[in-house]
């Protein structure tokens, strides 16, 4: 039995204050989910920015050892202090990603493809729940192919991964591709995201393009902006301006990080518009100086 020797005995219950946890919730679109769910969700979206930074790194799900990822165990421990999120496999994430840390895991949980094959869009739902749980992911990532021959099988993926998802707080993410042959404008950019969110997907990850706040606006959950082939230095640091100042929660970067000759120094840089509010003239000075420091 506890000591009640000194116990205090007068009571403040501070009767003129208004209960505390009351505030609306920092993610577009989830006031009315779970605990578990805000909480993955905030392990995601930076509470003061309302953004995040994805390094994705799982391109090797279907391009195998893609240059500048020979080496995960080199690349992926340099990145980390600069970004909120990793995006990858749970192959890759178990076997070169260090378990300390608090970064979360975007886990790619859709698989069934490689470049060998002249359709992408095939997928399979790979990764069970419960592996994800082990994994301790805070969002199933689900490749979908709207428009392509694969549409039905990779609505399907998602479909079961948000159920999945619900059963078990966990959030999902639908990542919108585009195949050869998909036109890259916001008419379907529009279409694609609303699907997926329509769906149930938590967060979409798409691309940029024109009119892109019709697209954010039309979408009632966070967009986060892929960053696609690699491109200069400055031209990537001003597609991640324009995205965030254009709507978009976030970008989940690859190529335009790990293909760069810096790429600390590009993440750096990258992390200064999602989070600070830089231009991408004043990103693009701050890597310059880290660079030639």
């Amino acid at each position: 039995m506890a000591d009640l020797d000194g116990v205090k005995v007068a009571h403040n219950y501070y009767t003129e204050v208004p209960f505390g946890n009351n505030k609306p919730f920092h993610v577009k679109g989830a006031n009315n989910l779970d605990w578990g769910m805000k909480k993955h969700l905030s392990n995601i979206f930076d509470e003061t920015s309302q953004n995040t930074v994805m390094f994705a790194f799982d391109h090797g799900y279907f391009m195998g050892a893609a240059a500048g990822l020979e080496r995960l165990d080199l690349v992926v421990p340099k990145i980390l202090p600069y970004v909120d999120v990793l995006m990858g496999t749970r192959g890759a994430i178990r076997s070169c990603v260090p378990a300390a840390g608090k970064k979360g895991i975007a886990l790619r949980t859709t698989s069934g493809s490689s470049m060998l094959d002249e359709d992408l869009s095939h997928e399979i739902l790979a990764v069970d729940i419960e592996d994800a749980i082990r994994m301790n992911a805070d969002c199933l990532a689900i490749q979908t192919f709207i428009g392509a021959d694969g549409q039905l099988s990779s609505l399907d993926n998602l479909s079961k991964a948000v159920n999945l998802g619900i059963r078990y707080s966990i959030p999902t993410m639908g990542v919108v591709a585009v195949g050869k042959q998909m036109e890259r404008t916001d008419r379907f950019f529009k279409l694609a995201t609303r699907i997926v969110a329509e769906l149930g997907a938590n967060i979409i990850k798409t691309y940029y393009c024109e009119n892109f706040e019709e697209v954010v606006a039309a979408c009632p959950v966070p967009i986060v902006v892929a960053g696609g082939k690699k491109l200069p230095e400055k031209e990537a640091l001003e597609l991640a301006y324009l995205s965030i100042s254009h709507g978009a929660k976030g970008v989940d970067m690859g190529r335009n990080i790990f293909q760069s000759e810096n790429p600390v120094e590009m993440c750096a840089a990258v992390r200064k518009i999602v989070h600070e509010g830089f231009t991408d003239k004043e990103a693009y000075e701050f890597y310059e100086e880290m660079v030639h420091h």
